[in-house]
């Protein structure tokens, strides 16, 4: 006799003038989640579609018993934002978040999912074995210069628990990048791995980056002090040479002491710049990075 699994789980899934294509989608995932869980809901998030998606996965949801919610957004917020909001929305011990309705990867990965899950990982991500050439740049730069064990990669889907969801949510109640909040959450993640790759490219997803690396990693503080001291040397360059000058060589009446004012206000410059950066740097982890300890799991042995 098969037991179908008693934790509550929840799939949230984005929708965008995704057309019939939402409805296939829902199908598949609600017909995984029947066939494994005694309990679970969908919540689809209607990102201000203008086609029929929304009728569509209406049409779907009379037919059938699986429980649905779609989620209006009142206009076009783009994934992250409409994502948090169905995350606020799901109630489940653990939920799925579904970028994408595009399914590359088996459907059994769903489940396979939950089990991984269920061996300690609060951060599960089905990640394809293949990713295209910009999103390897990009996670090997923001690796580099991010503090979390766990690397970031290309992934279809994740799973995550409630404790997960509710501890990036204490240290943030607004999340600009769901899946770097949760590798710096300091809990456990792993990756899952399927044979295909991602053959959708997002839109937005180039500005997503950038502010990732600024609020996740420190890698815009040392290029802007990489920058700062660049400038700054090349400023006491200058005030050596125009010293230099000054001593040996046959200075024009007035030029001497110009460029003296100019390389002296342009070093003094980069220097306060250079303290700049590193308040707000500062200013960022007391405002965004609200946790100052993480915890990754409590292990108590008894006797």
């Amino acid at each position: 006799m098969n037991t179908k699994e008693k934790n509550f789980v929840s799939a949230v899934v984005y929708l965008h003038n995704d057309g019939a294509r939402a409805a296939e989608f829902c199908r598949a995932v609600a017909a995984e989640l029947d066939a494994h869980f005694a309990q679970y809901e969908l919540v689809a998030v209607d990102d201000a579609c203008t086609d029929d998606t929304v009728e569509k996965l209406r049409a779907w949801g009379r037919e059938q018993a699986a429980p649905l919610t779609i989620l209006h957004m009142s206009l076009h917020h783009g994934l992250e934002n409409a994502m948090n909001a169905g995350l606020d929305a799901a109630i489940g011990d653990y939920v799925y978040e579904f970028d994408s309705t595009r399914m590359p990867y088996p459907a059994a990965c769903i489940f396979q999912a939950y089990q991984t899950a269920l061996e300690g990982n609060d951060i599960v991500s089905v990640c394809p074995g293949t990713t295209r050439g910009s999103s390897e740049l990009f996670y090997k730069i923001f690796n580099a210069y991010s503090h979390s064990p766990y690397r970031l990669r290309t992934d279809a889907f994740r799973l995550v628990t409630r404790r997960a969801i509710n501890r990036v949510h204490a240290s943030s109640a607004h999340l600009p990048y769901r899946k770097a909040a949760y590798a710096a959450s300091g809990l456990r993640m792993t990756d899952l791995l399927f044979d295909g790759r991602m053959t959708e490219k997002q839109s937005g997803r180039f500005n997503l980056a950038i502010d990732s690396l600024a609020l996740y990693t420190d890698a815009g503080f040392k290029v802007s002090m990489g920058i700062t001291l660049c400038m700054l040397a090349l400023a006491l360059a200058e005030l050596l040479y125009t010293l230099v000058i000054f001593f040996t060589g046959h200075p024009v009446a007035g030029w001497t002491t110009t460029m003296f004012v100019i390389t002296v206000g342009f070093s003094g410059l980069f220097a306060v710049l250079t303290i700049v950066v590193k308040y707000l740097s500062l200013l960022l982890d007391l405002t965004f990075k609200q946790q100052k300890y993480l915890v990754e799991s409590i292990e108590k042995l008894q006797k």
